[in-house]
Order: structure tokens, then sequence, then C-alpha cells
């Protein structure tokens, strides 16, 4: 069997579903965004990708600031939830029953349940269409101390981040490898006589 042609679209999957709070502690919203990821490493830039017509794009717009939540299976719910209800008709936070926790260098909150939260303030906007991307700075990450290892490492496994793909909502898998696993030279054991 071969590959079945499709017409172009956006099939690059799986994507990090993540929560996106904008706006202030007083008015504040949040909004799910699938599409969203790392554009440099230095200065450290992430992007998300927003439509015009959505509640939260004129928040970002005028503030030129949000927070990256990342999202578990716990908060699998509220990720769905948050992405199609408008914040123009509900406080996500109270309905969801997140708890809102406060940024060092953004005015918008955070969210205390995520195990990540990542700090961006907006330098370049770019519409492409259907979506704008805003392109941003990461100012601060904030990690859950709970999901921390005995090296003072972030622990993925510990958390159960999910992430979105074709229409659904996945959980992440074992880890089956590691960066540079491929080409990692093995570790040559000497052979020691034990002589008495």
């Amino acid at each position: 069997m071969g590959k079945v042609r499709w017409k172009p679209g956006t099939f690059l999957y799986p994507l990090p579903a993540v929560l996106v709070t904008c706006g202030n502690r007083e008015k504040s919203n949040i909004i799910t965004v699938a599409w969203t990821g790392i554009i440099n490493t230095c200065p450290p830039l992430v992007y998300i990708s927003v439509r015009p017509e959505r509640y939260s794009y004129h928040l970002i717009q005028e503030s030129k600031e949000f927070v990256i939540n990342l999202t578990t299976e716990k908060l699998a719910f509220a990720t769905d939830w948050c992405g199609v209800r408008s914040g123009a008709k509900f406080d996500k936070f109270k309905e969801m029953k997140l708890t809102k926790e406060k940024a060092d260098f953004v005015a918008c909150p955070m969210i205390k349940e995520s195990p990540v939260s990542v700090e961006c303030r907006v330098i370049e906007e770019k519409n492409y269409g259907s979506h704008t991307q805003f392109v941003a700075k990461v100012l601060a990450i904030h990690a859950d101390e709970k999901y921390m290892d005995e090296k003072g490492g972030f622990d993925i496994s510990k958390c159960k981040l999910i992430s979105y793909s074709n229409g659904g909502y996945y959980t992440q898998g074992k880890k089956i490898g590691k960066f540079g696993f491929s080409v990692k030279k093995k570790k040559k054991f000497k052979n020691i006589d034990k002589k008495s």
C-alpha cells in the first residue's frame, strides 16, 4: 500500500495543546491554542497563531503580552472548554475553577494548575490570512516544583502533558529515546580479574 495524496492543509501533528492567558488580573481570558511553538533560542522566541475574530485576539494585540500555560491530562476538559467558549460571555477561570497566579513581568495571570507557565512579550505580529502570528520573547518560565527531579530538572513524565492531533487530545507516550541517543557511544567496561 502507498500513501494517499490530500489537498494542501494543516496536517502537521501532534501539536502542544496550551492554555494562553491574556488581559490583566481583573479582565483576563484563557484561549486554547494548538498553533504554537519555538522560533529561536537566543533570544528565546515563541509564537502563537490566533484568529482575529477570537475574543483574546484584541486583548493580546492591545497589551502585547500573554502567558503560555502547558496542559495536562487533568486539564484536558478545561483545555477543550476554553477553546469552544468565548471569553466575551464567560469568566473561564471561574467556570473551570482555575486559579489566577501573579506573573513577574506581565500583567496577565498565569494558571496555577498548569505545570509550566511561560511569560511572553510580543515583539512582532504578522497576519497570514485566517490567523495572525504573534511572535514573542520569553521573559520567564515558571515550573511547578512537584515536577522536578532530584537534579532540579523538569521531569516531563510526572505531569502527563497533552497534545492535539487532528481533532483529538492525546496524552504523552512513554519515552523512547533521548536527544543524541542514536549517535551516543556505548560505555566500555574493563574486565577486572578478581584474584584472591
